[in-house]
């Protein structure tokens, strides 16, 4: 089986973190959104990647080469981003006839059985019910969790089961002519090629989909779905701290520190996550999610995302307060 990623996007909703980093490269609970991907797919015995790049392209290809050097990649640049559908069209080449493929979204970290799903026949669509469903691409599921039909965002939705954005594509060949009839006809929905319409037509041509549940699903385009994803990563992993050794500082797990990084006088999470090679003095965190090399003096964060390469230092005090007083530095 082989693995689709589309990673080609722009992140707009992240900025300013996707100015200078694709969103697949942001940071959750120690690792990369890309890195939780394909340490997934990996374990489950998946090893033919096709990474579809294209804003700041380079820098994936980069991470994925020399964080993976044994792994099959095969890179696809989408120039104009028309849509997930024309990026997932844009892979056929790198596809066998009839070979199956798994796609998932470079933006979406899923918590669930991987090898069942690449063990399980057929078509499959991951899918969680939602509470607002009209910003998600949906699937209207029978009693027998059969998917009779799946839209992109409609106005009025027949169903609160969200494509979650992983898809187990068993007839291959029959997704990638209707992607392309698509495209050559001009059927658009709301202005791109959707990857949904074309399971429609899959659909449409009696080809049969299962629905698959997933119990937890986090669309990392946000900040503070980032966050949660996050703070839910490092409580499912528990601390890692790579055996190093902190002056006068206190740690309130979980908390994710990265490799060669130089804490002293501060206080540490809980949910916290730390890159490599970061220095924090006099300061105090929590909720928060800190990238490589990165300089923090006398500050207090919380629910914050800090790129990496940064310096923040902040104002110190020196205060002298007697009892029954009430100050707001904030």
């Amino acid at each position: 089986m082989k693995a689709i990623i589309p990673v080609a996007g722009a992140g707009t909703r992240l900025r300013p973190h996707t100015y200078t980093q694709p969103k697949a490269l942001i940071p959750v609970g120690g690792k990369t959104i890309l890195a939780f991907i394909l340490d997934a797919l990996i374990e489950a015995g998946v090893t033919e990647f096709v990474i579809v790049i294209g804003y700041l392209g380079e820098k994936i290809k980069s991470y994925v080469e020399k964080k993976y050097p044994n792994q099959q990649f095969t890179f696809v640049e989408q120039t104009q981003r028309e849509g997930l559908g024309e990026a997932i069209w844009l892979t056929k080449p790198c596809v066998k006839k009839e070979e199956e493929i798994i796609i998932v979204l470079g933006d979406t970290v899923l918590d669930l059985n991987w090898k069942e799903i690449i063990q399980l026949p057929g078509n499959l669509l991951a899918v969680k019910k939602v509470d607002d469903p009209r910003g998600f691409g949906l699937a209207e599921v029978d009693d027998q969790l059969n998917i009779i039909r799946v839209v992109e965002k409609p106005s009025i939705p027949k169903s609160n089961m969200a494509l979650v954005g992983l898809y187990k594509i068993a007839s291959s060949s029959i997704l990638f002519d209707c992607l392309e009839a698509n495209i050559k006809n001009n059927i658009r929905t709301k202005e791109e090629f959707h990857l949904t319409d074309g399971l429609q037509c899959m659909i449409e041509k009696q080809i049969h989909f299962k629905a698959y549940k997933v119990n937890n699903w986090f669309d990392c385009g946000k900040k503070d779905v980032l966050l949660e994803t996050s703070s839910l990563l490092l409580k499912k992993a528990g601390s890692q701290l790579h055996d190093q050794q902190f002056e006068n500082t206190i740690i309130n797990p979980p908390v994710y520190i990265g490799p060669n990084c130089t804490i002293k006088n501060a206080l540490i999470g809980p949910n916290v996550a730390i890159g490599e090679g970061t220095s924090i003095k006099n300061s105090i965190l929590r909720d928060s999610i800190i990238g490589d090399f990165t300089r923090l003096e006398e500050v207090v964060l919380h629910q914050s995302v800090v790129g990496s390469d940064a310096f923040i230092k902040g104002t110190s005090q020196s205060l002298n307060i007697g009892d029954n007083t009430e100050i707001d530095l904030s």
